[in-house]
């Protein structure tokens, strides 16, 4: 796994319930430096990145729209930033910040990846698919976007074409449970795989991402990880404006992370949609902290070892 570096992206424009662009400092606050440290994953930490004065101008062709300068200016200062992070073979952890960071961050990913001529795979783990285009939402919120810019849809003017999109093969959309009935047509089009929480129901968390963790070895490819915090079920992560019931389960979580780390396949890594406003005493901050510490190695049990004697 490469070294660390933190990336605070105080992402507040994809929509409009405040608080998100107060994540990255929360993170911080409950202890992530700390935990990389003992985990022997010294962080450099860039600190937060800031607007450029001056904001792209645009044409937004959907009035409802919101945000939608603030939003391309986050895009692609996030995607250089990303970009030049895996340049230095470095690993970035965006702390976000609303998920409409991950505009930004997957081109950076995607960009790297086509320009070493690697395969990229993105991990989508949401309530949301997050497959609508700039046109097709009804909200106007861009956070719900960036999963359809990676794989190339239509209808993103006035954003840059995403480089190297993302075939539906090397997307896997992961504890999914509130699909709009637009993204639920386009998805249907396509080929990506959906593995929604009935599957995890009947399956388990286990085999359907082991399946996907093995396509990702089998192509050398580079993984971008998308973890936000309505993945979480609300009962153990309510700091997100985007609740969704029946989501995962705190040892679920944890196992989903150890077998990311234990592949050594993730290369990038969002932690998006922490709205401390919404937090209980830092709850969701510190449980957050904890997943990224079994992504990066940490157990949460002791497995004893076997004896064969």
């Amino acid at each position: 796994m490469n070294p660390p570096t933190i990336i605070g992206a105080p992402v507040d424009s994809g929509q409009r319930q405040p608080g998100c662009l107060m994540g990255p400092a929360a993170y911080r606050v409950a202890g992530l430096h700390q935990m990389l440290s003992d985990l022997g994953h010294p962080a450099q930490d860039h600190g937060d990145l800031a607007l450029p004065e001056t904001l792209p101008s645009c044409e937004a062709h959907n009035p409802a729209l919101d945000q939608l300068p603030e939003t391309l200016g986050w895009t692609a200062l996030i995607r250089d930033t990303v970009g030049a992070e895996l340049g230095r073979g470095r690993l970035p952890i965006i702390l976000g910040g609303d998920h409409a960071l991950a505009l930004g961050s997957v081109a950076g990913a995607a960009a790297h990846a086509a320009a070493v001529g690697r395969p990229l795979f993105l991990l989508w783990l949401d309530a949301h698919s997050d497959f609508h285009t700039p046109q097709s939402t009804q909200s106007g919120n861009l956070h719900g976007t960036p999963v359809a810019y990676a794989a190339g849809r239509d209808g993103f003017a006035p954003f840059p074409p995403f480089p190297a999109p993302i075939p539906p093969e090397r997307i896997c959309l992961f504890g999914i449970r509130s699909v709009d009935p637009a993204e639920h047509h386009a998805l249907a089009e396509c080929d990506i795989a959906v593995t929604d929480m009935r599957a995890l129901d009947e399956q388990g968390i286990a085999a359907p991402l082991r399946a996907f963790l093995n396509r990702v070895h089998a192509a050398n490819g580079m993984l971008h990880v998308s973890l936000d915090v309505d993945f979480l079920d609300p009962t153990i992560a309510p700091a997100v404006g985007t609740t969704v019931p029946g989501g995962a389960t705190f040892r679920e979580a944890h196992l989903v992370c150890e077998m990311i780390h234990e592949t050594g396949l993730m290369t990038s890594l969002d932690l998006v949609e922490l709205n401390p406003a919404l937090d209980e005493r830092s709850r969701t901050a510190r449980l957050m902290v904890d997943l990224l510490g079994s992504l990066m190695g940490r157990k949460v049990f002791d497995r004893p070892t076997r004896s064969f004697t």
